[in-house]
Formats: structure tokens, C-alpha cells, sequence
């Protein structure tokens, strides 16, 4: 069997189980840059691992490598023997309201002055300043909840979140202006964010973000998300799973694995 193969299923039963990526890799003892690596196929895996794994996860070796290979029988299967509820896990996030509006007020004090950075081109700074990071340090930065929407990825409840800023807070300030033929809302901050929410590593994520993306025009950093991974991965109208970043590629992948760490030596 190919490595791509046996890393999909892997990653289908871990996710069957109930475990983040994290967890399994501590369970087994490789790192989590290593358990990475083997559900893309990226790294051959070695019997023990996988021994490891199957033990873990409760189903045989002969299960996860049979050419009748059906993940629906197995989940049937398991459950029954478990005699327990089988989900699918999705990374469990929770929305830091204030730090959601800092974080926003933040990339528009850095780039609302660029004619291109209007509503469609905000949200997506916001979701892969969200996603870097959690690829990068396995923590949440916002915590928000993105949705795939036809237009890439988009927050939820964020119309509530930025009508909130303008109505209540008084922290920015919306306005409508044409960009090409076409119209395009935009926000302007009228306050400073609140740096004190934030660690060094999370506005060094954002910075790098903001540099990279934000020339982008609404057309381009949507085509752009689509082809992310998380992005990609998802149902059409349904919450982006944090944990499908640690299945990116180039040029989306923001996290430096160690070869060594990741390979291993015999």
C-alpha cells in the first residue's frame, strides 16, 4: 500500500476515534510534525508506529491495511464493541470576542488605507491570521468560527461582531466607495487596538499575513483561499475545521518541520 493511502486512513480512523492530532502523536509517543507528515504521506511509516497506532485507535493492523478497507463498517464495528457514541472531531474553538474586534481593528490600522482592502478582502486576513497560527502553534488566536462560503471563507456572526463596533462601541466606522467599477464596503478604525491581548508570536503571524495578502484585490485573495486546504477540505456552508491546516502544502503551509524530527533515524 502507498504511503498517501495509508495516511488517509489513518487520519479517517484517528478522527473516527475522537482525537486531535495531538493527542494521538502523545499517545504514541512521535511528534506531532511526525503524525503530520505520515497522514499526508509525506513519511513511510514504520511497523512499530503503526502497530502503535492500530492499538491506539482499536482496530487491527489487518483492518487498516485490508484492500476491502470501509471506514463506515469499521465505525459500526467499533461502536459496537465500545458500546460508545463515534464522532467526528472538529477542532473546538471559542470566539475571544474582544480580542476578535482588537484583532480587526489591528489589521485595519495597518492596511484600511489601501483601496483594495475592503470587506471581502478583510475577512480573509482575519481567517488566515487565524489558521497561520493555529498551524504554526496548535492554539487558537481569535478563536473565531469560519464558515466555507462560495467567496472563500468567512466568520460567523462577524456582520453582528462589526455592526457592534460601529453602533455601540464606536470603534470604527463603515463606508462605501467604487474600486474598479465595482462597489466595496469598507471600515476605517477610529480607535487603537489593544495590544495588551496580544503575544509577540500572534502579531508576528498577523504582520507576516498582512505583508503577504493584503496588496491582494477582493477577486484574487478569494481565488486565492480556495485553494487552501481548510478551504478546500470543507462542505459548502459548513464550519472550516482548524485542524485540516496541518494538511497544507505549498504555498499555503506557514509551519517549519524539523526533517530530522520528522523522519527519524533508524
Amino acid at each position: 500500500m502507498d504511503n498517501r493511502t495509508l495516511g488517509i486512513r489513518i487520519a479517517q480512523l484517528r478522527k473516527t476515534s475522537g482525537l486531535s492530532g495531538e493527542e494521538l502523536s502523545k499517545k504514541i509517543g512521535i511528534s506531532r510534525p511526525s503524525l503530520v507528515q505520515i497522514e499526508q504521506g509525506n513519511r513511510k511509516i514504520k511497523v512499530t508506529e503503526l502497530k502503535s497506532i492500530a492499538e491506539v485507535l482499536n482496530f487491527s493492523m489487518d483492518a487498516i491495511m485490508s484492500e476491502d478497507y470501509n471506514i463506515e463498517e469499521l465505525k459500526t464495528n467499533t461502536c459496537l464493541e465500545k458500546n460508545e457514541p463515534i464522532y467526528e472531531r472538529i477542532s473546538v474553538s471559542e470566539l475571544n470576542v474582544n480580542k476578535f474586534k482588537n484583532l480587526i481593528i489591528y489589521i485595519l490600522e495597518k492596511c484600511a488605507g489601501k483601496p483594495n482592502v475592503g470587506e471581502t478582502v478583510l475577512y480573509k486576513l482575519l481567517y488566515f491570521s487565524d489558521f497561520n497560527y493555529y498551524e504554526i502553534y496548535e492554539e487558537h488566536l481569535s478563536g473565531a468560527i469560519y464558515r466555507k462560503l462560495p467567496n472563500g471563507p468567512v466568520p460567523i456572526s462577524v456582520d453582528t461582531i462589526l455592526d457592534s463596533m460601529i453602533n455601540v462601541d464606536n470603534s470604527l466606522k463603515r463606508f462605501k466607495t467604487e474600486y474598479y467599477g465595482y462597489q466595496q464596503k469598507r471600515y476605517m478604525p477610529l480607535i487603537n487596538a489593544d495590544l495588551r491581548l496580544f503575544n509577540a508570536a500572534e502579531i508576528e503571524v498577523v504582520n507576516k499575513v498582512i505583508e503577504r495578502l493584503s496588496s491582494m484585490s477582493a477577486t484574487e485573495i478569494s481565488l486565492y483561499s480556495h485553494e487552501d486546504m481548510p478551504w478546500k477540505a470543507s462542505k459548502d456552508m459548513e464550519q472550516i475545521d482548524y485542524e485540516l491546516a496541518f494538511y497544507r502544502t505549498a504555498p499555503y503551509s506557514v509551519r517549519k518541520y524539523n526533517q530530522i524530527e520528522e523522519y527519524g533515524q533508524d
